[in-house]
């Protein structure tokens, strides 16, 4: 009897990683979350760009172009040392940037955006830090998520599509698909997508693979070989959100294990030190007020220490993780605010959205929904139903879970679709 109960068990376990894509509202939140704190980050430096990543930069292209022959790291910035060149590739960087963030041909955007971060991290790779680490890891991991399931451009053309409506067709998606073979095409031929193995059959296996998605979506919607397609999909995208899980995790460890070999971390006095230097003081009068009281230091370093080694042991208690995590977030947004560090604490704000409770999301989403109808009631004028408004306000317990695979699995989440 407990043998059949096992088998019954675990065959709604592989249903379930199988047949739908697990967490769309938290990859949207991630997709929405990088692709913003990167687009911002790029429209702060568009001043300095040249002395960061361009022909203006210390690191100039020689030695980077004799670093990477060694490292074997992609930038398509090595490609030519042209000031014209580094503009291309900085406009579409911003671009992608800003395309993932609203969800439009999420997949080709995704993969534009991953080529945008390791071309420009990797041509100056001395002038990041952390939060530039998780973005450069992050932006790889997002090329496997069907992260445009909800609240992007791609969710509203399958609806528009499952409805019948001929708009939602169009030909953005071909050619997109045949610009990027073309482009993939020169750089395998002129050998400039690096020296590593993965990443060029990483590149060819997404730009054949979407395209028998799409043509197979196009000609047999319902045939066994879609459904292969969609159980690959899911598997891809189930995965790597598991592995991202486990990317924050390590991340909160080990550093937070650090912290605790760390002397002054022990004492308490840690967050005495960067209060106290001008580089990391941009409110020298509320830095000064914290780092006078003795107590306030004390405890705001030993919580760190705590929340970070604590959280990866309260993952499968869920009211423990949610205090934990707004606890993190609380403390994001502090460094954000004292220590001057607001795309690091974007960034990792980002990468915590994937431990958010659907519930909350969810919640989140009706408001919006909310608000933007009564802004427009104000204006006289009255929006029509988006995607994921279904799942929203109003909508009954599961059915978070259920709307976005109903709604968004069919399209939006290819190159070509």
């Amino acid at each position: 009897m407990s043998t059949r109960i096992s088998n019954r068990t675990l065959d709604r376990g592989i249903q379930r990683i199988t047949a739908s894509s697990l967490g769309p509202y938290q990859s949207a939140v991630i997709r929405i979350g990088f692709s913003a704190t990167y687009l911002l980050f790029l429209l702060r430096e568009i001043p300095h760009r040249h002395e960061m990543y361009g022909p203006d930069s210390p690191w100039r292209w020689d030695m980077a172009q004799q670093l990477i022959s060694g490292n074997q790291a992609f930038t398509t910035l090595m490609w030519s040392d042209s000031g014209l060149w580094f503009e291309v590739v900085y406009a579409l960087a911003l671009a992608a940037a800003a395309l993932l963030m609203v969800g439009w041909h999420t997949r080709a955007m995704s993969v534009l955006f991953m080529a945008g971060v390791l071309s420009l991290q990797n041509r100056s790779i001395f002038m990041g830090d952390g939060g530039d680490n998780v973005i450069h890891l992050m932006a790889i991991y997002l090329v496997l998520t069907r992260c445009g399931q909800v609240w992007s451009l791609d969710a509203r053309r399958a609806r528009r599509a499952a409805g019948g409506d001929p708009r939602a067709g169009g030909v953005a998606g071909p050619l997109l698909w045949v610009a990027f073979g073309a482009v993939l095409l020169g750089a395998t031929v002129t050998d400039n997508l690096g020296g590593t193995v993965w990443l060029p059959v990483l590149f060819w296996i997404l730009w054949i693979g979407h395209g028998v998605w799409w043509a197979v979506n196009r000609h047999e919607p319902l045939s066994e070989a879609r459904t292969l397609l969609d159980v690959i999909a899911n598997l891809a995208h189930n995965a790597t959100l598991v592995v991202i899980m486990a990317e924050v995790c390590l991340i909160y460890s080990t550093a937070g294990w650090y912290k605790i070999q760390g002397s002054r971390w022990q004492d308490g006095t840690a967050l005495y030190y960067p209060l106290n230097l001008d580089y990391f003081t941009p409110w020298p009068g509320l830095s000064d007020f914290l780092a006078s009281s003795g107590v306030m230091v004390m405890v705001l370093t030993y919580a760190t220490v705590v929340v970070q080694v604590a959280f990866p042991f309260t993952l499968f208690n869920r009211r423990v993780k949610n205090v934990l995590l707004g606890a993190m977030i609380c403390e994001h947004l502090g460094i954000a605010l004292l220590l001057g560090l607001p795309f690091f604490s974007m960034a990792m704000i980002a990468a915590d959205a994937v431990f958010l409770p659907t519930v909350f999301l969810v919640w989140l989403e009706g408001k919006a929904v909310l608000g933007r109808d009564v802004l427009f009631r104000r204006r006289g004028e009255v929006p029509g139903p988006r995607d994921g408004e279904g799942a929203g306000a109003g909508a009954e317990p599961g059915a978070e879970d259920r709307e976005p695979r109903k709604h968004h699995e069919d399209g939006g989440h290819t190159l070509v679709g």
